[in-house]
């Protein structure tokens, strides 16, 4: 299948763009605007550094390097026939006697062959799934989540009869509500624990823990504990995500509480729960503690509970279970959706702007407002293109070795599904997956114990993600 390809030019088509006040003067003369390149072909980079007071600059000065391959070489002319199908951004660079730095870039999205990729069916006849997961180091079952209170077991592409954990008479469903997430705490083998994100009858939000039963595919109902709930002023922007990150906390993912366009103004507040991730430990036996390094452990002003703040629906996050990089995708309002990278090694604390902003842009959009102190999107997209982000995870399986360190996500109104890599702080190789398209409303994805995904779509189809 080939990628799309494009070659557009920053700074007007690799114009200077001097990092100093006496920085060299650098300008990239190819490839021109709108070539096209093939993979395997041999791209002819070239360009030219003068400097006000040494003239032009020698070629051993002048250093190409790919955001998606790194260095490349030097002087002013190189050939390339190696460059990664994607989206790459060239620089070229130059440095003068003093030291001083110039570079240009330019911007090169190479066709590739990628290997054919697909979906199988794995059920269908699921009552809405919202989510899928696995038990830690258990390969033969898959745990599905249904909005309308059950948690389904599926083993060998079959749904058993009897639902894992039946919560149908304490969960309301109207608008977003439900039950809506489901983690195995990591030493599940041992304790038994297992974790559930639902709205109660009453319409607030509820964590609360279970254990399983003498039966590895029953949970014992009797068991449940509720570790933490949380007052829900509408029925919608609930969040609901729970999942454990690689520090063994417990993340819970919370919207700003419903309504259109944050009437209670949760998003930019600290002192409450709503429109933030929050970190837990719940490896004792009561509700939870504070984790130490929470950013606002130990606060007398804001809830110790948050990780970060200012989202406005995080429907679906996830770690990267190689590099613990956190994936948040926010739910926008009327006209964007917005892509958040947290990078492993954080220390929390991040304000990701709603509702100051919506995306990369002010709210509402005639406002005046500022980014400062704010962590802007990776990258949003507007509503022209879809209506509702639906969060994936980074694919670190093995079945699919071309998906390998792509992120993939979708949208729920339009059903496409799309990945990009994050490297450099920058979503590169960005790809659309036409073949992953399951038709229909893109509720979740979900990921097994051995790394592998799954789409999950409202009509009630779980769909694995596969090589062809």
């Amino acid at each position: 299948m080939a990628l799309a390809l494009l070659l557009a030019a920053c700074d007007s088509g690799g114009r200077p763009n001097p990092t100093g006040n006496d920085a060299p003067v650098v300008t990239i003369t190819s490839p021109a605007s709108g070539a096209s390149v093939p993979e395997s072909t041999a791209v002819v980079f070239a360009g030219a550094a003068t400097d006000a007071e040494d003239g032009p600059l020698a070629d051993t000065t002048l250093r190409w390097s790919s955001s998606i391959d790194g260095l490349l070489g030097s002087g002013d002319s190189l050939s390339v026939a190696t460059l990664t199908p994607g989206q790459h951004t060239i620089t070229l660079r130059a440095d003068d006697s003093a030291g001083a730095t110039g570079s240009a870039t330019v911007v090169v999205t190479v066709v590739g062959t990628a290997p054919a990729i697909g979906l199988d069916t794995i059920v269908r006849g699921l009552d809405n799934p919202v989510y899928l997961t696995a038990a830690p180091g258990d390969t033969s079952r898959l745990f599905v989540v249904e909005q309308s209170g059950s948690i389904r077991i599926i083993r060998n592409r079959a749904v058993v009869a009897t639902p894992f954990l039946d919560l149908t008479d304490s969960v309301s469903t109207g608008s977003e509500q439900g039950l809506l997430g489901m983690a195995f705490a990591p030493d599940y083998g041992t304790t038994g624990r297992f974790y559930v994100s639902y709205t109660r009858l009453n319409g607030n939000s509820v964590v609360a823990r279970y254990q399983v039963s003498g039966n590895p595919d029953l949970a014992d109902p009797a068991s449940g504990v509720t570790i933490l709930g949380v007052a829900q002023p509408y029925s919608n922007h609930n969040g609901g995500m729970i999942t454990f990150g690689p520090d063994g906390f417990l993340y819970f993912g919370l919207g700003d509480g419903g309504g259109g366009g944050d009437p209670e103004a949760t998003g930019q507040d600290r002192s409450d729960l709503l429109g933030s991730l929050l970190r837990l430990d719940v490896s004792g036996a009561g509700a939870y503690t504070i984790p130490a390094g929470n950013p606002y452990a130990g606060s007398p002003s804001f809830r110790p509970e948050l990780w970060n703040w200012g989202l406005r629906n995080p429907w679906r996050f996830s770690f990267d279970r190689q590099t613990g990089d956190l994936y948040i995708a926010d739910v926008g309002q009327n006209a964007y959706e917005e892509l958040n990278v947290q990078p492993a090694g954080s220390a929390g604390g991040e304000n990701y702007g709603w509702n100051t902003m919506e995306g990369t842009h002010c709210y509402p959009d005639s406002s005046p407002c500022s980014p400062i102190g704010l962590t802007l999107p990776l990258l949003d997209y507007d509503h022209g293109d879809g209506c509702s982000v639906t969060g994936g995870y980074v694919y670190r399986g093995n079945d699919v070795p071309s998906l390998a360190g792509h992120y993939l996500y979708a949208d729920y109104c339009s059903g496409w599904v799309r990945s990009f890599r994050y490297q450099g702080g920058q979503a590169v190789s960005r790809l659309d997956r036409n073949a992953l398209r399951p038709g229909g409303n893109i509720t979740s994805f979900g990921e097994d114990a051995r790394g592998e995904l799954y789409i999950l779509t409202g009509s009630g189809g779980v769909h694995r993600i596969i090589a062809r």
